[in-house]
């Protein structure tokens, strides 16, 4: 079934742009000074019609999310190959998938990735395709993590089986066709907020930075709302109601929000962290919190490379499949990455 979905998903959204604007609603979507993608805008008054996932089960949740990740995302890059396998942690192992690709550099550091979903939604699957974009265009080795999920597990529990896998994948690269001691560290969501807080928890115990940190439309604050929080309070697919049911998952009523693990924007000293591509999507939440988290790193004499691409909204790495602007997007950030892992961060950092 979800085989035909995505046959007849792909055939609607490859329709011209103006008549996918006039099955949505007959004008485009202009919000705080952006225009959406005609394939979101679509793809976002489908979904106005299907019940909410806020409403739902993280158990019902994560099975719509992984339909979604079926129906929506690319496919694998030619010339990269898959392997699953598991990582040890402290709680015990935890489902990973390695992407190489026939031209990665073994000079290049190995790039853990942490997938999106709140720390409640979200597999391997769910960074699927664009882990292989990144193994194909970075030429590096790709680990993606498939950490444990909130309610059952959270906070810290996923952000400690990333930290620990990434350490494992850092003494060990050359396991994982990387230069043993080296590794970048990578996710999107609520993946960025694990690869952010990493960078800062290295740095507590005294060990050595990521090669680069990859941040992809990140959440770095869950104590306060910015104003792109009311702007696009009601975006598809992440809304503010949607963020306001994640965290309720996932953290608990004794953590504070404003602690850096949870909200590393709020880490008084971002000073030596490793270099950083932070991305953001203009349709989202979450915008405002990316963005800031950039300057203050810029601020602090951190390398950073910062994107906005304004008319794609958050989550975009999953819809490689079926939006075009999406898949480019994502080769851009891979490009990226190649560029901060080849030294050329600080000389193009803007």
């Amino acid at each position: 079934m979800s085989q035909v979905r995505r046959v007849l998903a792909k055939t609607l959204l490859s329709l011209p742009a103006p008549l996918l604007r006039l099955m949505s609603g007959g004008v485009a979507v202009y919000k705080g000074g952006r225009t959406l993608d005609p394939r979101f805008q679509f793809m976002a008054a489908q979904a106005g019609r299907l019940p909410a996932m806020s409403a739902m089960s993280p158990e019902e949740a994560r099975r719509t999310s992984a339909e979604g990740s079926l129906i929506y995302g690319g496919r694998l890059e030619p010339g990269v190959s898959v392997e699953n396998l598991v990582l040890p942690t402290d709680g015990g192992n935890v489902p990973a998938r390695t992407y190489r690709s026939d031209r990665a550099d073994p000079a290049m550091p190995v790039i853990v990735f942490a997938h999106f979903g709140g720390g409640v939604i979200g597999d391997l699957d769910t960074s699927h395709a664009f882990c292989s974009i990144l193994a194909r265009v970075a030429c590096a080795s790709v680990v993606s993590i498939g950490y444990r999920l909130a309610p059952e597990h959270r906070f810290p529990v996923g952000l400690e089986d990333v930290l620990a896998a990434y350490r494992h994948v850092r003494d060990n690269a050359a396991r994982f066709g990387g230069v043993e001691g080296r590794a970048m560290i990578a996710g999107d969501s609520m993946g960025g907020n694990f690869a952010a807080v990493i960078c800062q928890e290295l740095r507590r115990a005294g060990e050595a930075q990521p090669d680069l940190q990859l941040l992809i439309y990140p959440c770095v604050d869950v104590a306060s709302e910015t104003p792109s929080m009311t702007t696009y309070a009601e975006t598809f697919p992440l809304s503010r109601t949607m963020m306001q049911w994640f965290v309720g998952h996932y953290i608990g009523h004794e953590d504070d929000p404003a602690d850096p693990r949870l909200s590393p924007v709020r880490e008084p000293d971002l000073s030596g962290l490793a270099p950083a591509v932070v991305v953001t999507a203009g349709f989202d939440p979450l915008v405002d919190q990316g963005e800031a988290y950039a300057k203050r790193l810029r601020a602090a004499g951190v390398a950073v490379i910062y994107r906005c691409y304004d008319s794609l909204a958050h989550g975009f790495t999953a819809f490689t499949g079926v939006v075009p602007a999406a898949d480019i997007a994502c080769r851009e950030i891979a490009g990226l990455v190649r560029e901060g892992l080849e030294g050329r961060l600080a000389r193009t950092a803007g």
